[in-house]
């Protein structure tokens, strides 16, 4: 889009800029409603802003939309920071659960088949398309055209910064995997589960 020999410069590579730390966008796609959150993360990406990003989404869109909710389903994939065997995504989506008073469903799409999340093709590759030829040269910059993404059936999109660090690694001792109040699916129960409250939220 430049005149030859005069490129732009830009970001690659987790858009990392060394003063403010990388992207880390993680989303939440409401099916019913076609409505997408996305948290951009500028940390690592870990089980902890999975989970933070669930708790943004509910508080800001989902609890409004849904005041007399008791369960939540999750559909994910089946690798990253919240694959069925990460331990921390499973102790934070507890956390989630004792907060909110939410029972929280989770369904992990079996290994190779993200691409049939819908999250995939109906939010992310529109938010792909909308900031095709931009440059990404800062975080406000990813914020506004990630949150600015419509399509003609409806999509609407909110999207802000998470400044929390996450660090990688984190550990997740035995004792807090005890205390998740989990029950395994009857149908590949290391893929479909339910994560019920183990107390009372405040």
């Amino acid at each position: 889009m430049r005149p030859q020999g005069d490129p732009e410069p830009v970001r690659v590579h987790d858009f990392k800029i060394p003063e403010l730390g990388k992207v880390a966008p993680y989303g939440v796609y409401d099916i019913a409603a076609n409505h997408g959150w996305v948290s951009v993360g500028v940390s690592a990406d870990t089980g902890a802003i999975a989970v933070e990003s669930i708790r943004r989404w509910w508080y800001k869109l989902g609890k409004p939309r849904y005041p007399n909710a008791t369960r939540l389903t999750v559909t994910a994939d089946c690798g990253g920071s919240n694959g069925p065997q990460v331990k921390l995504w499973k102790r934070e989506l507890q956390h989630l659960a004792n907060e909110t008073g939410l029972t929280i469903t989770v369904a992990h799409l079996p290994p190779g088949t993200s691409k049939w999340n819908r999250i995939e093709h109906r939010l992310f590759a529109f938010i792909t398309m909308n900031w095709r030829g931009k440059s990404l040269v800062s975080h406000q910059v990813i914020v506004q055209l990630i949150g600015a993404t419509t399509t003609e059936t409806g999509l609407k999109v909110c999207c802000e910064i998470d400044g929390n660090l996450y660090p990688k690694g984190a550990e997740v001792s035995d004792e807090e995997i005890q205390r998740i109040n989990i029950t395994r699916d009857e149908f590949h129960g290391e893929w479909n589960y339910t994560i019920a409250p183990n107390q009372q939220p405040p």
